[in-house]
């Protein structure tokens, strides 16, 4: 399937609920053959409305952090484990990120990323079940089938927690040392 085909799909799924109150299905933006993949829980309110993933304040905050660590947006790929947004922001239910995991699934077989790093629990949860909690694990690299996943605390979880941010900015700082390793 190529990456617009994916795409038409996506925006077109009806697979579960979150379909009935989405302005958009968010399928995921950036260079498809990147290296590095981020991915995040769900939708915001402004990705709904935009259709674009990380473009409310915890984007802002991951853009930055890319740039400060002269990572270009464009250069990377950015979705997000459930393609819709739950109503009111709410954490997506595992019926949810079941039905949006073929997605999922396609997006890792075109972009085949050597690393991914996810933004919070949920992401954690749908590539390491089980690992622990992600003050326990972020920023640690774990090696799983053709890549490696890089867990990160969601960057929303450190504009309400500020005392997460000096470690979501160590995390980052390890990105690029990682991905020189890995092509090395």
């Amino acid at each position: 399937m190529s990456p617009d085909e994916l795409a038409q799909k996506i925006t077109n799924c009806n697979n579960c609920s979150l379909a009935k109150s989405r302005r958009n299905a968010v399928v995921g933006e950036g260079d498809i053959n990147s290296d590095i993949l981020f991915i995040g829980e769900a939708p915001g309110e402004n990705e709904d409305k935009l259709g674009r993933p990380f473009v409310g304040p915890a984007g802002e905050l991951l853009t930055k952090m890319l740039h400060k660590n002269n990572l270009d947006r464009s250069l990377i790929y950015i979705t997000n484990v459930v393609k819709c947004r739950p109503q009111f922001n709410r954490d997506p239910l595992p019926d949810e990120v079941q039905a949006c995991a073929f997605w999922l699934n396609e997006q890792l077989k075109l972009i085949q990323p050597k690393i991914i790093v996810t933004l919070g629990r949920h992401a954690l949860e749908k590539f390491l079940p089980g690992i622990g909690r992600i003050s326990q694990v972020h920023g640690r690299l774990f090696k799983k089938g053709n890549y490696y996943v890089l867990p990160f605390y969601h960057p929303a979880a450190c504009l309400h927690q500020i005392s997460l941010l000096s470690e979501f900015e160590e995390d980052f700082e390890k990105l690029n040392d990682i991905l020189n390793s890995i092509n090395n």
